[in-house]
């Protein structure tokens, strides 16, 4: 009889019950898959990567060795997690507190990427398309397309779906030096118009 396990798992990795993992997943060394996640086709999880209950990862989303994920996050499609990243999920969390009934929820948007040592604190999306630099501490929700560094994480600039810099000339249009789409940037919002 053929196995329905479409995913590959190495024998240390913990999944426990109720999980969806979709097919073509890989989950390395030491990670622990919690109750109930939803994971798509085509993800990468490394080494040491806790994901807690609930959360949801879109399809081919890539999560680096020892990155935390916390109930109440959804990636998107080809999100990219750093390694060590992590996301919370209280805001104020104390150890003699229960708060398990105030979990802020996030949202990473389709394509964005955030760098290793990055921390999200909970309640605040990160838009589609974003980059997160090394080590920033994002307090905020961050836009579309957005470039953001720094403790706390502050927006330096705009980046293309390929994940370079976008130089917006006079008419407020920019081109990837890589893909050469094409975007416009209009009272602070970016949109891809080619």
């Amino acid at each position: 009889m053929l196995s329905k396990v479409k995913y590959k798992a190495h024998e240390t990795a913990v999944i426990d019950a109720g999980c969806e993992i979709g097919d073509g997943t890989s989950i390395w060394h030491f990670s622990h898959i919690m109750t109930n996640c939803k994971i798509g086709e085509q993800c990468n999880i490394g080494q040491n990567v806790v994901i807690s209950p609930e959360v949801i990862l879109g399809k081919n989303v890539k999560v680096q060795n020892n990155v935390s994920i916390y109930t109440g996050v959804t990636c998107e499609d080809d999100v990219f997690l750093g390694p060590s990243m992590v996301f919370t999920n209280v805001i104020n969390p104390r150890s003699a507190i229960n708060r398990r009934d105030q979990y802020a929820k996030t949202k990473v948007g389709i394509g964005a990427s955030i760098g290793a040592n990055a921390t999200i604190v909970c309640g605040h999306d990160i838009g589609k398309y974003a980059f997160i630099g090394a080590g920033a501490v994002v307090t905020k929700t961050v836009p579309d397309f957005a470039l953001v560094v720094g403790n706390p994480a502050k927006q330096i600039g705009w980046v293309g779906e390929y994940g370079h810099r976008l130089e917006f000339d006079e008419n407020g249009v920019a081109v990837c030096i890589e893909s050469k789409q094409e975007y416009k940037l209009e009272n602070l919002i970016v949109k891809r118009i080619k």
